[in-house]
């Protein structure tokens, strides 16, 4: 009995040795291409872009009003 459970514990000894050498052997992993300038895009900020979109959007129509207001004071002045 006793040499059987010597035998059980030798086993169980270098079972948990052998794991413990590959548990903490040490995992390579591919580096990382590091990443251009060129290649990178540049962050978007969407407050920014509506807030552009808008001044564009007002800035037509503030030309529209002047073009219609140009175009019914000269028609004004000529019925005088």
């Amino acid at each position: 009995m006793k040499k059987l459970f010597s035998i059980i514990v030798s086993i169980l000894f270098a079972l948990s040795v052998s794991g413990l050498a590959f548990a903490q052997a040490p995992v390579a992993k591919p580096a990382a291409e590091p990443v251009k300038a060129e290649e990178k895009a540049p962050a978007k900020d969407k407050k920014a872009d509506k807030r552009a979109k808008k001044e564009k959007k007002a800035k037509k129509a503030d030309k529209k009003a002047d073009k219609k207001a140009e175009e019914k004071a000269p028609a004004a002045a000529d019925t005088k």
